[in-house]
């Protein structure tokens, strides 16, 4: 019961809230007059506050995780809800973006909370079966979708309702988890010098995925897509998501900086796909699927990539991480939101392409300093390899669980 309301709260916060600010944009722009640059400062801004929850909840989650799981479902459900009702651009635009804080709370909370709850011994697993409901909310968003639309205030009341439901579920069931004080140790100068390249590139990866979350339903539909064919797609995001697992043997015996060559460069594929040729249905669906899968293995690789650094701070390093790729969503959607109106989808998906194929490139470069493969200090490496984009929690030498957040 624990898990599974877990992995419910993550779907929600995510899934259902934070990602499906894309997947329902269309729909909104013509209901509210929500013009194209105005979305990608919303979503800008809704990236941002996601950063301003995961900060918040890395410095406090040790002391109240179960107050964060109540504000998480409190700002995703109540945001929903405000954007259900919304009556113009201005109150849909704030409620999205304060709904968004709600992700950045929910994942260093339940961290927190399984690390309390459940045996030492599957604490890995457990933190991966939580975290793995990404993958499953954008599912659920996508079949609200194709139910519901063009009905898209009903579609993000019931997702507010949802997120407010297992909330209180959650805290029924964790009573008793939320005592103790563990603290991760905070990354310094040493880390941050260890890890200026991992920082720019997960920027740089952000910046330019943030198109496709923000716009990539609305460039179907601009390209004439019937609606069944452009949720479809949306919902092949968290297929492809999902299907991490099925490639986690493979991916698990790359180095992390290759891993994440390999995944950054198949989302830059994706987008470019995307962009050029949203009319072939099947160019666009398969782009998704592999868009998806990029995605969520290559933010694997990053919780990868900071354990073969710093193994000691993987938990502080994969937080700092995340925030950095979320800050480059929010600067790649408002700089998306602005090329739209000038040039157009095709463009915009272009420029996003290479933005990310940027941050794929410079990855494979070898650096004087790189850890060995094999190195003693990467413990629990494969483990975070394998669940992508909701990972499980590496961990530290000697078997002492890291804490990290789902990824965004």
């Amino acid at each position: 019961m624990f898990l599974g309301s877990g992995v419910a709260l993550i779907a929600a916060t995510y899934g259902l809230v934070r990602l499906a600010f894309g997947l329902f944009l269309p729909d909104v722009e013509r209901d509210l007059g929500v013009r194209p640059d105005a979305a990608g400062w919303v979503s800008s801004g809704a990236s941002a506050m996601y950063c301003v929850g995961a900060v918040v909840g890395f410095l406090v989650a040790a002391r109240v995780p179960r107050v964060l799981v109540a504000a998480a479902s409190g700002f995703a459900g109540v945001g929903a809800l405000a954007m259900a009702t919304a009556a113009g651009p201005w109150t849909f635009g704030i409620a999205a973006v304060l709904a968004s804080t709600g992700a950045g709370l929910a994942s260093p909370a339940l961290v927190q909370l399984v690390s309390r709850t459940v045996p030492e011994s599957v604490q890995g697993t457990a933190q991966a079966v939580v975290n793995s409901g990404t993958g499953p909310g954008l599912v659920a968003a996508g079949v609200l979708a194709l139910v519901l639309l063009p009905d898209w205030r009903t579609a993000w009341a019931w997702s507010g309702v949802f997120a407010l439901v297992v909330g209180v579920v959650l805290l029924l069931v964790s009573r008793g988890s939320g005592s103790g004080t563990d603290r991760a140790a905070a990354p310094g100068t040493a880390w941050l010098a260890a890890h200026r390249r991992v920082l720019t590139l997960a920027l740089l990866f952000g910046a330019g995925s943030a198109v496709v979350w923000t716009y990539g339903r609305s460039a179907l539909v601009d390209a004439g897509a019937p609606a069944v064919v452009s949720v479809s797609a949306w919902t092949a995001l968290g297929v492809g998501g999902a299907a991490v697992a099925l490639t986690a043997r493979w991916t698990s015996g790359l180095r992390a900086r290759v891993l994440w060559a390999v995944t950054a460069g198949a989302v830059a594929v994706a987008v470019v796909a995307l962009g050029l040729a949203p009319q072939a249905t099947a160019v666009a669906m398969l782009a998704c699927a592999v868009f998806g899968w990029g995605y969520t293995a290559a933010t694997g690789a990053l919780i990868a990539w900071t354990t073969e650094l710093d193994a000691a701070r993987s938990s502080a390093g994969t937080s700092m991480l995340f925030v950095a790729l979320v800050l480059g969503q929010a600067v790649g959607a408002a700089a998306s939101g602005a090329l739209v109106g000038v040039s157009g989808y095709a463009a915009t998906f272009v420029v996003g392409a290479v933005v990310t194929a940027a941050s794929a490139v410079p990855a494979v470069v070898g650096r004087r300093g790189d850890p060995p493969h094999g190195d003693a200090a990467v413990t629990g490496v494969d483990a975070a390899r394998s669940s992508g984009c909701t990972p499980a929690t590496p961990r530290a030498p000697h078997g002492a669980p890291s804490r990290h957040p789902a990824a965004p």
